[in-house]
């Protein structure tokens, strides 16, 4: 069964440097990093220590609110450093990869013999858990949780996303399996959101879901605009949601009994001197990534994820745990005399004051870090709503997030929305608000005071 979604607010931004559809295996990075940070409001209560031995899959940590959520190891090796900030907050853990690698087995599973509870405790057991997040509050979900509904969306839409369709080809079994052991932790549906136009996806022809045919322009992507127009989220209500590749290291658990945390990693942006897709393991260092592959080094950012959500690294950082793709575009630490008053045509705009980027919406961009502009007060431009499809005012929740009004918080939809949601009104905001970081604030402000 299938239905479509067509999103018509929004915007797509078109960058130059596509992934073109040619895998490279990469060998072991020489350090991988695992960042508690990684995982939104989780404290960290270390296992091991320094000098320690471990295999891939075994845990390193676990959460303080609830010890069953495990995190695991990406690779075997020795742990060389453990990075801690103030008040001895673990910041990263380092691990040095052995040249063989041994994992953790955990034990072949037959999904169709397992009840709901089993399935949950072998998640937990393996720390795959931390693959699954709920909304509301955009978090890892709560295992004691009975989600309404899973969502997966295998169509992002943010600037130079992964092809999914080209990266799960040929893992069919894999998703087969965890969707199915999916469809037993949920007392409604698992719903997969596949392009309209994607006859080659690999969900098609998979059972235990409900297929949706997305199209429009960015965040069409975006789970929440999906769950917003399938099942929307009302109070008291918890859907999960799982990225397309984590979907991969749940089925190989059960199918294999160990943790294989490789993904295809895109690496996108102009600054690549030829964009293309890599087989990664999470955590892995960026400089063994990206090596010999930019144009220039001294003046690029690199980013783990994507220009609007992603995080700034250095070659020494690490790709994010959730990450399947590293963008590198030009910083933007040069000014154009007058450019607020002169006309413009290698830049995008949502309006046509002295812009011309509406007259060519399939136009590719090499577009820098620059805001072209500095941080002001809130401007009511009605902007906001142009690129915002979900039925809520963008700018009443921003403006409740700063002055904490927990009411007007759940009245205006906050239990609906994650930070992502918001990056493309960060984007086109005059006043170069942080939108995200707002919203992540009101959210834990809701999480701590309303549970």
């Amino acid at each position: 069964m299938s239905s479509d979604i067509r999103i018509r607010k929004g915007l797509d931004i078109h960058l130059e440097g596509e992934a073109d559809k040619v895998t490279k295996q990469l060998p072991l990075s020489p350090l991988y990093g695992i960042k508690p940070s990684d995982f939104h409001r989780i404290i960290p209560k270390l296992l091991l220590r320094e000098g320690n031995e471990v295999k891939a899959g075994e845990a390193l940590f676990f959460s303080k609110s609830d010890e069953r959520i495990l995190f695991p190891s990406p690779v075997s090796g020795t742990i060389k450093e453990i990075i801690r900030g103030e008040r001895r907050k673990v910041l990263e853990i380092h691990i040095e990869p052995s040249k063989e690698q041994v994992f953790v087995n955990f034990g072949e599973k037959n999904i169709a013999q397992m009840e709901a509870e089993q399935i949950k405790e072998h998640l937990l057991k393996a720390g795959c858990w931390p693959f699954i997040k709920q909304r509301p509050y955009d978090v890892i979900a709560n295992p004691d949780g009975k989600p309404k509904a899973i969502f997966v969306s295998a169509c992002k839409t943010h600037p130079l996303a992964p092809d999914y369709d080209y990266i799960l080809k040929g893992k069919e079994q894999q998703l087969q399996t965890a969707l199915t052991a999916l469809s037993k932790l949920t007392t409604g549906k698992v719903h997969v959101s596949v392009f309209k136009d994607s006859s080659l996806s690999p969900f098609r022809n998979l059972k235990d879901i409900e297929i949706h045919n997305v199209s429009g322009p960015h965040p069409a992507g975006n789970v929440s605009t999906q769950i917003a127009k399938i099942s929307p989220i009302n109070k008291g209500e918890v859907v999960w949601v799982v990225n397309p590749e984590d979907l991969v290291v749940i089925g190989e658990l059960f199918l294999t009994g160990k943790v294989h945390l490789t993904r295809t990693v895109a690496l996108t942006g102009e600054r690549f001197t030829n964009p293309h897709y890599v087989t990664a393991i999470a955590g892995a260092q960026i400089g063994g990534v990206v090596a010999n592959q930019l144009k220039e080094v001294a003046n690029t950012r690199i980013i783990s994820g994507n220009v609007l959500t992603g995080t700034q690294v250095s070659e020494t950082g690490f790709l994010g745990f959730y990450d399947d793709q590293i963008t590198a575009i030009p910083e933007g630490n040069d000014y154009d005399l007058f450019g607020w008053a002169k006309p413009i045509s290698n830049k995008v705009s949502l309006t046509r004051a002295l812009t011309f980027s509406w007259l060519n919406p399939k136009k590719k961009y090499n577009l820098n870090t620059n805001t072209n502009g500095e941080h002001r007060a809130f401007v009511v431009t009605g902007m906001y709503e142009e690129v915002f499809p979900l039925d809520i005012y963008p700018m009443q929740l921003l403006k409740a997030c700063l002055y904490k009004d927990l009411d007007e918080l759940e009245n205006l939809g906050a239990y609906e929305v994650a930070p992502e949601d918001f990056a493309l009104t960060e984007f086109v905001c005059v006043s170069k608000q942080p939108h995200q970081q707002i919203i992540r604030n009101g959210l834990d402000l809701m999480m701590d005071e309303l549970g």
